[in-house]
């Protein structure tokens, strides 16, 4: 499988590795890999985001209502949890938020798996991977606050409720804000990075038996950091519109 990832890695470069660097070096990125900017994390990504789009395209045009298969009821299964958290932390007109919360959900548990196959690494144990997720989820429920208040009212949420120390507060919070892509990013990478990490020190050590404990470890921790970090855009999505509630 490792092969298989690094000829299609060298595929996408070849295809795309002069229209990226190109892009890249106009915004003033400096590319340390002009030929070859796509790394495998990133083929993974890409890998994972068309499944999920092929995912999604079978369960809309397979949809039954007598008799559902089994991506409409993967689907629906998904849709009703994460329905159901996105109502208990947001409330009222919590149903917009629910397919970017969905998406971040599946794309994350996805990724996270897949170090689960033998020889692949993890994307979210690469740093970049987390943080290319925690940016559009930070522009994401700050626009919804700008949408839901306005942008005086939403510079408000940020100055607390009282104005005589609102100096004081106001900067505390933009930077409490700001900070979130940092934790979102950290939080996710460093547990992945530790479980693969860790399966893979106890795989060379003792290769027969024990790992397969870790490999449990790492499928558990999956899952949590999945829902952790779509627990958490929900809740910074909730604050972002609170006041129209």
């Amino acid at each position: 499988m490792q092969d298989l990832l690094a000829s299609l890695t060298r595929l996408l470069n070849q295809i795309f590795a002069g229209p990226i660097t190109a892009l890249l070096t106009m915004l003033g990125i400096h590319v340390a890999r002009p030929n070859a900017p796509i790394n495998d994390g990133l083929t993974l990504e890409l890998c994972v985001a068309a499944a999920m789009l092929l995912f999604f395209v079978v369960a809309r045009f397979s949809l039954n209502v007598e008799k559902p298969g089994t991506v409409q009821n993967v689907a629906e299964v998904v849709h009703e949890f994460v329905s159901d958290q996105a109502d208990a932390i947001i409330g009222h007109g919590f149903e917009s938020f629910v397919p970017y919360a969905t998406m971040i959900l599946m794309f994350v548990l996805s990724c996270n798996m897949i170090g689960l196959l033998p020889g692949m690494p993890t994307p979210t144990a690469n740093p970049s991977v987390p943080l290319g997720i925690a940016i559009p989820t930070f522009f994401y429920y700050n626009w919804q606050g700008l949408r839901a208040n306005g942008v005086i009212g939403y510079i408000k949420t940020f100055l607390g409720p009282m104005w005589a120390i609102s100096w004081l507060i106001g900067p505390i919070e933009i930077i409490s804000n700001l900070a979130r892509v940092m934790s979102l990013t950290i939080r996710l990478y460093a547990n992945m990075f530790a479980s693969d990490l860790l399966t893979l020190v106890f795989f060379s050590m003792i290769p027969i038996g024990l790992p397969a404990v870790f490999l449990g470890l790492h499928f558990f921790v999956a899952i949590i950091q999945a829902y952790v970090f779509m627990l958490l855009t929900l809740i910074y999505l909730a604050l972002a519109v609170a006041h129209e509630h």
